[in-house]
């Protein structure tokens, strides 16, 4: 599919509301796990993995309604993309730490956002970038028309998005220094040289390296948020936690496995929104068992 006509879907499926955009997403979702395939094959090894405490019917359901809540996650992207902004933060019911942000008002530093594949990272990233000039790390999607769509309809509020090559990263260490905002998704997969390996759930994961290099040099504030879908089409409650205070440890290892806590404990509030059909651990540690 092009790119406008993914454009033109996006914007006929933003005619939904938010209640029943999760309801179809839901039902969809649903389909898939009854279907089987590679999301659902990899949801339930990652769930093996993480939860093996878990009876077997426990970690079926969890994965169940993981999959329906990424389904949902699906259908609410066109709404979050397409609807005005404002419109978009009347989705938004609750803040939790809130009184957080104003430690990065008071100490003048670069505030560095960690948002996890958990609820709606879309409407988190409005949500900043309505408060803060805000840059945004991205990967450039393949088709150039489908990326002028995104960089559009993400930029509408304000956000710079940066992209993630020498350049963008580069701009990211210069927007901190400066007192700026900068968020991140923690907890993809990087590159060889981008990325160690660090426990995540107790197996050894490769980790990017970037959030904590970039609070080692420029001394910003490291908090993690997401936006936790609330029941029946209520709408989100933002949550913002201070990261683990060994993330900034000089010592990287150290770092990086303060950093995967810091994910592990906001998963930990709503397991089923979070994206357990990722390949998170696609990488695999000398000496360890492959997870897939």
């Amino acid at each position: 599919m092009s790119g406008k006509l993914i454009a033109l879907a996006f914007r006929l499926l933003s005619l939904l509301s938010l209640r029943w955009a999760q309801n179809i997403g839901r039902f969809l979702g649903g389909l898939v796990w009854r279907l089987g395939g590679r999301s659902v094959e990899t949801t339930r090894k990652n769930l093996l993995a993480c939860y093996p405490n878990l009876t077997d019917a426990e970690r079926e359901l969890l994965g169940r309604q993981s999959l329906r809540e990424t389904g949902a996650t699906a259908m609410e992207i066109p709404l979050m993309w397409e609807w005005p902004v404002e419109r978009c933060l009347g989705l938004i019911k609750e803040i939790e730490g809130e009184e957080l942000l104003d430690g990065y008002k008071a100490d003048g530093k670069g505030l560095l956002l960690l948002a996890p594949h958990l609820g709606n990272w879309e409407l988190a990233g409005l949500f900043f970038a309505s408060r803060y000039k805000m840059a945004a790390l991205y990967s450039p999607p393949n088709r150039q028309e489908f990326e002028t769509y995104i960089k559009n309809v993400r930029s509408r509020s304000g956000s710079e998005l940066v992209a993630t090559d020498r350049r963008g990263i580069i701009r990211l260490f210069t927007i901190l220094r400066e007192g700026g905002v900068v968020g991140i998704l923690p907890d993809q997969t990087p590159r060889l040289e981008g990325g160690e390996f660090a426990p995540f759930y107790g197996i050894p994961t490769a980790t990017m390296t970037l959030s904590s290099k970039l609070i080692h040099k420029t001394g910003a504030q490291p908090l993690i948020t997401f936006a936790q879908r609330l029941p029946n089409g209520e709408g989100f409650k933002i949550v913002i936690k201070k990261a683990d205070e060994g993330m900034t440890s000089k010592d990287m290892p150290e770092s990086l496995a303060a950093l995967n806590r810091s994910v592990e404990q906001c998963i930990e509030m709503a397991p089923e929104q979070y994206q357990w059909e990722y390949k998170r651990f696609r990488r695999t540690a000398p000496g360890e068992t492959p997870v897939y």
